[in-house]
């Protein structure tokens, strides 16, 4: 519950407690230290710091029966009734399933006490706009308010609201004493935006294939860090994984006839991945690191020893190219694509007999050769409505040629 949020980016650092023997003042305060560990009853993560926040010194118990209720124009949308369940799941992860229906809802005997009523017993969304694009940029602001009896999330978007319930879910605790949900320092009063627009995290499925299953789990770990793009650098020179309709033998790259992602498992992944507020920005890289497509074409090698970068002087090779950007722009609607660019070792074009003779005719030299062939890829991105990114090669090499909506990622 509490914990989740470090499953998969975070260790929990260990604390040295020290036995003093006596009494410490701190700030004008006794705190009286025993020769037994002192462990703080009331710890509160947050992660990442939220941009202004306010905290009291109480505790309130969270109703295992939280109630959702939602309103505004987005406060309805399934993304928002999606994340509530499925946060609750884990925030409520140690009681069991007659504790959640509410077998001991009322009436608990804890201590010699008795618990009749929780403290918190509902969650109340507001969402103002019902606008679900999930763009770079996009509103993820949100206000959170913990109080006796109800917490309030405001938010813009859904994407706020999303964030809202990932950090009410870190202050709720499990108290192994009482076996209840808890929430100290209240009451809470949180005003939070991202610092960064892009908060993101590369995945290389060619040189290492992971499951589709594997994948949902790392963004589902991505957005307790409220990370919020997953760059799938989905192919490489060492495999490619990925279905292409319209050149089917594509797929003969990949390292098995069982690692492979068909279309509607890319599909499935970035609808699972925007429902946690992600964008999955896809990356073809060329010329370079593209082996792998020759195993399906090989004319897109310009020999059969000189096995990449691609072929510059076939038209045959950016019409592969713009085939698979038409391809992917119909399941990647977010608006950066990556095109690669990086560490294009252009020795083996001149020395190719029928490229050296393209070359020649078009008075270039390789270096002049790669500055083409990226900017044509850019150009094909382009007339798709997305905006290219290239790594820092391109820049390093041909800074005034790029396109000027060309975003350069350094590596």
């Amino acid at each position: 519950m509490l914990l989740h949020m470090f499953y998969f980016f975070f260790f929990i650092p260990c604390v040295l407690f020290v036995v003093l023997p006596q009494p410490l003042v701190v700030d004008g305060l006794r705190e009286i230290r025993t020769k037994q560990p002192h462990f703080d009853e009331s710890p509160t993560y947050l992660w990442p710091l939220p941009a202004e926040f306010t905290s009291g010194d109480e505790v309130f118990t969270v109703d295992p029966s939280l109630e959702l209720v939602v309103d505004g124009a987005g406060g309805a949308s399934d993304i928002v009734r999606e994340a509530f369940e499925r946060y609750r799941k884990i925030i409520f992860e140690h009681s069991g399933s007659d504790y959640v229906a509410g077998r001991f809802r009322f009436k608990r005997v804890l201590r010699e006490s008795i618990i009749s009523e929780y403290d918190v017993s509902q969650l109340k969304i507001t969402v103002h706009s019902d606008n679900e694009e999930l763009q770079f940029g996009v509103d993820e602001s949100y206000t959170l308010l913990v109080s006796a009896g109800e917490v309030t999330i405001e938010a813009n978007t859904v994407y706020g609201a999303l964030r809202g319930i990932e950090t009410f879910s870190q202050l709720c605790a499990f108290d192994y004493t009482t076996k209840t949900v808890q929430i100290h320092k209240a009451p809470w009063v949180i005003h939070d935006q991202p610092r960064f627009a892009y908060r993101g995290l590369m995945l290389d499925t060619s040189r290492h294939y992971l499951p589709a299953t594997v994948i949902k789990q790392i963004i589902d770990s991505m957005s307790y860090a409220k990370f919020n793009v997953l760059h799938w650098h989905i192919i490489d020179e060492e495999s490619f994984p990925l279905e292409v309709p319209s050149y089917p033998n594509l797929w003969n790259g990949s390292y098995t006839k069982w690692e492979r992602y068909t279309v509607e498992d890319a599909y499935d992944i970035v609808n699972f991945a925007k429902t946690r507020g992600i964008n999955v920005m896809a990356e073809v890289d060329v010329p370079g690191h593209a082996e792998s497509w020759g195993a399906g074409y090989p004319d897109l090698w310009p020999s059969p020893t000189c096995r990449e970068p691609l072929d510059v002087s076939k038209n045959f090779t950016f019409d592969v190219v713009s085939g698979i950007l038409t391809e992917l722009r119909k399941i990647f609607p977010f608006e950066l694509f990556h095109l690669g660019g990086d560490e294009v070792n252009t020795d083996c074009w001149s020395q190719t007999p029928h490229v050296k003779q393209w070359l020649q005719n078009n008075n270039f030299a390789t270096k002049d050769a790669y500055r083409y062939f990226v900017l044509k890829a850019q150009e094909i991105a382009l007339s798709k409505n997305w905006t290219p990114v290239n790594w820092e090669e391109t820049f390093n090499a041909f800074p005034s040629k790029l396109s000027p909506q060309t975003i350069v990622h350094n590596w």
